[in-house]
């Protein structure tokens, strides 16, 4: 996503690009902090997959592990910059933005889920999940996305896919042996989603 890249300035800030499909999820259009730029591409990647039934139907094929990659970019950010007023867990995030309206508006046409706040709170719970775990996901995820993109492209480099998909085996094969990796944990329901 060339909007919201996924590093830090030299400044040690977001790089996110303030265009108008970011801006329309900051109060105001206008993010006046760094949690609210993260909070914002968050929302934005929600309404992307899950704003109305049509969406949920079309782009996200009524995949729900979809939340599951969105959880895994909202930690890795967040573990970029430590920006979590000082816990290890998403529990401010989920507090400060996550309870507000704009999580918990209805999903025009979807029953099953209410909200944004409903498909996050029916996968996780957040408030228990380590950042710090749950951001090494970001790395085989990111190899996943390549893959399928260079595999996807209209002259497919297989070669390029093949290193790809050893370095994913070998990410997840590191993460598989982790010791957070328990039974019913959110830890072990992400790795079984990226399997």
């Amino acid at each position: 996503m060339t909007n919201l890249p996924d590093q830090l300035d030299n400044n040690g800030k977001y790089q996110f690009k303030e265009d108008i499909h970011f801006k329309e999820y900051c109060s105001g259009n206008n993010c006046s902090n760094e949690l609210e730029k993260v909070n914002a591409g968050c929302l934005y990647f929600f309404n992307t997959f899950f704003k109305n039934s049509d969406l949920f139907q079309s782009v996200a094929k009524s995949n729900i592990n979809i939340v599951d990659y969105i959880i895994i970019w909202l930690s890795y950010m967040l573990n970029l910059k430590g920006n979590n007023n000082g816990t290890s867990n998403l529990t401010y995030f989920y507090t400060t933005n996550i309870n507000n309206d704009k999580y918990t508006n209805s999903i025009t046409g979807v029953d099953a889920y209410s909200s944004y706040k409903d498909l996050i709170d029916k996968r996780h719970d957040l408030k228990k999940m380590d950042i710090k775990d749950i951001s090494k996901f970001y790395a085989p995820f990111k190899l996943l996305c390549e893959m399928y993109s260079t595999f996807g492209e209209s002259t497919s480099n297989c070669t390029k896919c093949s290193e790809k998909a050893n370095q994913f085996v070998e990410k997840y094969k590191e993460l598989n042996g982790d010791s957070s990796n328990t039974e019913g944990t959110s830890y072990n329901k992400i790795l079984s989603t990226l399997s």
